[in-house]
């Protein structure tokens, strides 16, 4: 089976007639689907909305942008100091969205959205441009192959389509389950590459209970009606944290499967994360307590944080727990200007409270996440 030819046959279809049976019920903002076009709505499929993610001033890739529905909500969202990329492989849905590019710009009041050819498996590279290339050098021999190929690696690394370290926000919706099982961790690799650091990401995707089976794979039409490339639950999950990302979490889980075949089930979920700052890990002398409920909780990078424990942490450490999860964490900032040194305390280690009296304490105004 050729998955990309499956699903580009399928969502060419898609963007003639509207297919219901390719999305999910969604409720969306209806105040921001009040200025989009009819048809933009009703050949837009996906399983979740990962818009409300969106902050003003992003600037936001959204990856199988289809119609374009996403694209024309985001960009009410980012507002004159942001901007959306909408990435899509299927000439069919770009020029379906591209249709009201102009209109769209009128309503919101500038142009904020641009749509660009690609895999979303290698943003690097310009679809289009290689059929400028293919239209001006057609391949008719091993020789002119070769010449296309190295073509194509010199397009990447001089003029990748989306830049290293470029977006805020990273979203999709209902698309990463399109792409060829061999092709899913390039996949994952290029969201993080493209993403800034202390960006975001949201995708909403379909998940499975227990792994697909071979047969169900093999099937074209359940591969292109985003159910035969469902990643499992926890495998979808594990690949954001493989990729690098931090913070991973289930934003959203729908209650109910969307479809149940051969007692394995598909839905909705909506999966978020950032990425770090990379910056060199420092001991300035900071400290985080963790409030609780639990006794103690674990983060990816190995850390562990008991309960009403002064932990130290480095710097980085210290402004990622603060700024993230305020509700959860008491910071601790040094009383007195340390040197800073290449951290090197184990997992866990206590700050002595010597060290941190008469510092200053940052905490949310309680009645967060605590019962109290």
């Amino acid at each position: 089976m050729n998955v990309e030819n499956s699903v580009l046959e399928r969502y060419s279809k898609g963007a003639e007639s509207a297919e219901p049976s390719l999305c999910c019920a969604v409720d969306y903002d209806n105040d921001l689907l009040r200025i989009l076009p009819e048809e933009v709505i009703e050949k837009d499929y996906g399983c979740g909305d990962p818009s409300r993610y969106i902050r003003e001033g992003d600037l936001v890739l959204d990856l199988g942008s289809g119609s374009g529905k996403i694209c024309y909500i985001a960009a009410q969202l980012v507002g004159e100091r942001g901007g959306v990329i909408g990435v899509d492989m299927n000439d069919d849905m770009l020029s379906l969205a591209r249709r009201y590019q102009s209109e769209m710009a009128k309503k919101i009041g500038s142009d904020r959205v641009s749509f660009r050819k690609a895999y979303i498996q290698d943003l690097r590279l310009d679809l289009e441009a290689v059929d400028r290339y293919l239209s001006d050098h057609p391949i008719g021999s091993s020789a002119q192959l070769a010449r296309f190929n190295a073509w194509k690696s010199e397009r990447r690394l001089q003029s990748p389509l989306i830049a290293d370290n470029s977006v805020d926000l990273v979203v999709s919706n209902c698309v990463l389950n399109l792409v060829e099982e061999a092709d899913k961790r390039s996949l994952l690799d290029e969201i993080f590459r493209v993403t800034k650091p202390g960006g975001r990401v949201a995708i909403a995707d379909i998940v499975s209970d227990e792994p697909v089976p071979g047969h169900l794979k093999a099937d074209p039409l359940l591969w292109s009606g985003c159910i035969s490339g469902a990643m499992q639950e926890q495998s979808f999950v594990n690949a954001f944290v493989e990729a690098g990302f931090q913070g991973v979490c289930i934003a959203k889980w729908d209650d109910s499967p969307w479809r149940t075949i051969e007692g394995i089930e598909f839905r909705s979920v909506t999966v978020t994360a950032f990425k770090g700052q990379g910056s060199e890990c420092l001991d300035k002398g900071h400290a985080v307590i963790y409030r609780g409920p639990f006794s103690q909780i674990h983060d990816d990078d190995g850390h562990y944080y008991p309960r009403a424990e002064r932990i130290a942490v480095c710097e980085r450490t210290f402004n990622m727990l603060i700024d993230r999860y305020p509700d959860d964490f008491i910071g601790i900032s040094p009383a007195l200007a340390m040197e800073a040194k290449t951290w090197c305390a184990p997992a866990g280690t206590t700050r002595p409270v010597l060290d941190t009296k008469g510092a200053a304490h940052r905490q949310n105004v309680p009645g967060g996440n605590c019962c109290c």
